[in-house]
């Protein structure tokens, strides 16, 4: 099943809001984005922010499982979601 745009953003912005309660992962966040916690709440309803913050769990297995396990998400989700946010597209390069 494919993501609506809608759904996919509600699914980033709970892992946004996961990431923002996370202490030891907001500040690597921020450092990656080069956002500032200003810009998190100033962009929080951006398409592509919220692309950028599912982007960002999709580097590392363990920030998948974690925040899916706590929001009781299957793991492969997330990429659905990505794919239905700006930038998301698969590219075929045949």
């Amino acid at each position: 099943m494919e993501y609506s745009t809608d759904a996919a953003e509600t699914l980033a912005l709970q892992a946004l809001g996961w990431l923002v309660g996370n202490d030891d992962l907001l500040p690597v966040f921020l450092g990656a984005s080069g956002a500032s916690e200003a810009d998190v709440k100033a962009n929080a309803t951006d398409p592509a922010f919220l692309a950028a913050v599912l982007d960002f769990l999709l580097m590392d297995d363990a920030w998948i499982i974690a925040f899916c396990d706590s929001a009781n998400v299957r793991y492969d989700k997330i990429s659905q979601a990505r794919a239905a946010l700006p930038g998301g597209a698969q590219m075929n390069w045949t």
